[in-house]
């Protein structure tokens, strides 16, 4: 029976930042999903390394500073998948006074030691980046964050975690887990073919995200565990609204605001929601009541109405946000929460509670401290200037990885190189330099691509590789997908086979 120094149950961003981060210090490591990684909270994000400027109106500043420090060190060490974004705010008469605009986007900039990124500027609406707005919103202000593939930052974290040693266990449940001779007695069963193992461990992580109560009160027995408040946030994907490559951040009259950002190249995110949320979080799904929200909040600063009509996909997740008593979902609070568990001389155990993706870093930093207290201190902390997989290129260097990657496969469309880096960075390269790309199955997406993800990122289903590993299901006709579907179900056997 092997037995690790530190298991950690939940393969989302949390779960693989704190596995990537314990490896690197030279602890052995195991990591559980009960699905696939990211198949929670950490792929229905709005897809944002934001600060989370409306944070401040709950005096958030601590939170706010933290999220805004990491955006540059998050985008320095994965400039393939985080990328600097501007966002326009309208100026909306009647609601916040043009003053508090300014006096929090000062903040903004200044707080969280912003170097690369460009500063705040006041923005004339008459011009074409206030084209498609309707003729009241006549000025506004243009400030930077970035945007993320969020499902793909989980991904490259439980890559690098792996190629440290780590094991990385997809598809696998912790049945059981219990104290026992000074350490964690764990029961992993396969969700598949139910098929059961035996590890143990010396510290046990838990970050369940919203399954982190169930987590304490099925696995470890917590029978009276409840930590957390379930806060539900939605988004819709439209037919691409406007032109130019901003997004925007539109105020809404009950004091939230929602977003509108370029997406995918044909598309518009707009989001999120933020509503109470009950049930099982495996079935959390847009409302109509959520879908009129975002559809009417758009509409309300947009000069086409956005309809019913242009939407093409929408998604819906569940936060976990840490249960402070706040009255309203919006105002319950963002920042994590880390606590141990253990009497002196039992196995530790640490549950993580709320936590946005933009502090996931930090916080498996935080985490790891703890840990060190529990069983011992091995390497230093080392993730704020190690690049994710693929990500050792400067930042301002992405145009000429793509000029790069055409050369050595010029078969390959415009559109598909690009996608290409933007997912894998510099290791796009190791699939598609050969030339032996096989079966294309639609959209540029080849059998080696798709070999790639089998065999070094967990994939094991034609949704893994469409709605996480890639969005390339926007895109994919029913036809594509039942040929794909078939095509990794062979390759996916073979890979368990030759493994085995």
């Amino acid at each position: 029976m092997k037995t690790y120094d530190i298991f950690v149950i939940g393969g989302g961003i949390n779960g693989c930042g704190i596995a990537r981060d314990a490896a690197g210090r030279g602890y052995t490591v195991g990591l559980a999903e009960m699905n696939d990684l990211a198949s929670g909270t950490s792929s229905w994000s709005t897809k944002l390394i934001h600060g989370g400027l409306r944070y401040l109106e709950h005096y958030e500043f601590s939170l706010v500073r933290h999220a805004l420090m990491e955006r540059e060190v998050l985008w320095a060490i994965a400039p393939h998948i985080i990328r600097p974004l501007r966002f326009i705010l309208p100026h909306h008469d009647g609601l916040r006074p043009k003053w508090l605009l300014r006096t929090g986007l000062f903040l903004y900039d200044h707080i969280g030691g912003r170097k690369k990124l460009k500063a705040t500027t006041k923005v004339d609406l008459s011009g074409p980046l206030g084209a498609p707005l309707k003729s009241e919103y006549v000025t506004g202000f243009e400030y930077s964050d970035a945007r993320v593939d969020d499902a793909r930052l989980v991904v490259l974290n439980a890559r690098s975690a792996a190629e440290k040693g780590a094991d990385i266990m997809v598809r696998t449940k912790v049945a059981g887990a219990r104290r026992e001779g000074g350490l964690w007695q764990l029961t992993l069963r396969d969700s598949e073919t139910g098929k059961e193992i035996k590890v143990a461990a010396k510290f046990l992580v838990n970050t369940g995200g919203p399954w982190v109560d169930l987590v304490l009160r099925n696995a470890v027995g917590r029978n009276e565990a409840h930590h957390i408040r379930l806060v539900q946030g939605s988004h819709i994907v439209t037919k691409k609204l406007y032109d130019h490559d901003r997004a925007y951040i539109f105020q809404n009259a009950d004091g939230r605001i929602i977003f509108t950002i370029p997406y995918e190249d044909d598309f518009t995110l707009v989001g999120t929601t933020d509503q109470d949320f009950e049930d099982d979080p495996a079935g959390a799904a847009i409302t109509e009541a959520e879908t009129d929200y975002l559809l009417e909040a758009a509409s309300e600063y947009l000069e086409k109405p956005v309809r019913r009509e242009d939407i093409v996909w929408s998604f819906s997740g569940v936060r976990p946000l840490f249960d402070d008593g706040a009255s309203k979902a919006q105002e319950a609070t963002r920042d994590y929460v880390l606590k141990v568990e253990g009497e002196k001389g039992e196995p530790g155990l640490l549950n993580c509670f709320g936590g946005k993706i933009t502090t996931y870093r930090v916080l498996a930093e935080d985490a790891l401290d703890k840990i060190e207290d529990a069983i011992g201190k091995k390497g230093r902390s080392w993730t704020g200037d190690a690049a994710l997989p693929g990500g050792d290129f400067a930042v301002d260097a992405i145009a000429s990885l793509e000029s790069h990657l055409a050369k050595k496969a010029p078969e390959l469309g415009e559109k598909t190189i690009r996608r290409l880096v933007r997912a894998y960075g510099t290791n796009a390269e190791s699939f598609v330099a050969a030339g032996k790309l096989g079966e294309e199955f639609g959209h540029g997406l080849f059998a080696a691509e798709v070999d790639y993800l089998i065999e070094r990122e967990w994939a094991q289903s034609a949704e893994d590789i469409l709605w996480r590993r890639s969005k390339l299901g926007l895109r994919f006709a029913p036809s594509e997908t039942k040929r794909l579907t078939e095509y990794v179900e062979t390759a996916t056997a073979q890979h368990r086979a030759a493994a085995e």
